[in-house]
């Protein structure tokens, strides 16, 4: 698990807030180029993909966050996925079916907005969830200790050690918001009458379950922090300094891969005067 924090960007002491603001927005600008030049390669490689996971707790700034850092993406190379509350089909499937099946293909960047770690987090705060998974060996509510729980996560670890394996990059971000943020934003979307859609009842009654939410947090983030799929805490209070966090971090760890254009093949090099006069003789 990484506290990370952005390398030789926005000194604070010396600047306002509204300068603040202005110089992340600039950084991210060139950042999320980069990240899409590098995806255009990575499509044309077509080797890897990227799954990009996010987790935090409400209002932590998942939606705007993704807008932001992917917005220079070709629009056909980057697919969001929200999970919500699984479906009837899916619950007929095992908790991380619905999750594989939504794997980006090679040369994409995948982002799950809520990840398969809802199934160790939330299910784990109110594990009478799982029950309606109908999992055999589960018979009631005494079946779900932390064994239970730790061998869900070792589970999610072998998933993922598997599609890094098989050439999919894994950066995993915790939105690390505090409870008195939360609390801010709660009220904006309610004093705001355009953010009052973004508002529900149940925003406080999880906020009510906040320090179990943190204590599951800790433990799943010690437990699947892994090297082929590393866990970055990274503090969400200011969201133009989150967004830029994340770009960087995403563009360092892509940087590694080297990905390169694949090369047109002898044969038709040679061929390249031939082709072109054929186009310009039409």
């Amino acid at each position: 698990m990484s506290n990370y924090q952005v390398k030789n960007t926005i000194k604070l002491e010396n600047l306002s807030t509204k300068e603040v603001v202005l110089d992340a927005s600039r950084q991210l600008k060139k950042l999320r180029k980069a990240i899409s030049k590098l995806q255009n390669t990575m499509y044309a490689e077509a080797k890897y993909s990227v799954l990009i996971c996010l987790q935090g707790m409400d209002t932590s700034g998942k939606d705007s966050l993704i807008k932001e850092v992917f917005k220079d993406v070709n629009v056909s190379g980057v697919v969001v996925h929200s999970f919500k509350t699984p479906s009837e089909v899916e619950l007929k499937h095992d908790y991380l079916w619905r999750h594989y099946i939504a794997m980006p293909e090679r040369g994409k960047i995948g982002v799950f907005n809520r990840t398969h770690y809802e199934n160790v987090l939330v299910t784990r705060v109110h594990p009478e969830y799982i029950l309606n998974e109908n999992i055999p060996a589960v018979k009631s509510l005494a079946d779900l200790n932390d064994d239970f729980y730790h061998q869900r996560m070792e589970e999610i670890n072998n998933f993922e050690k598997h599609l890094a394996a098989n050439g999919t990059i894994i950066l995993k971000f915790y939105l690390n918001l505090s409870k008195q943020e939360q609390k801010s934003r709660l009220l904006r979307r309610l004093d705001l009458k355009e953010k009052n859609w973004k508002f529900s009842p149940g925003d406080l009654k999880e906020r009510k379950l906040w320090n179990q939410y943190q204590d599951c947090y800790q433990d799943l983030l010690n437990r699947t922090s892994t090297d082929y799929a590393p866990w970055f805490v990274v503090p969400a209070d200011d969201k133009p300094t989150v967004r830029l966090i994340v770009a960087q971090i995403i563009l360092e760890n892509l940087r590694k891969y080297n990905f390169q254009e694949p090369q047109l093949p002898e044969k038709f090099k040679v061929e390249i005067e031939n082709y072109k006069n054929q186009l310009h003789q039409e």
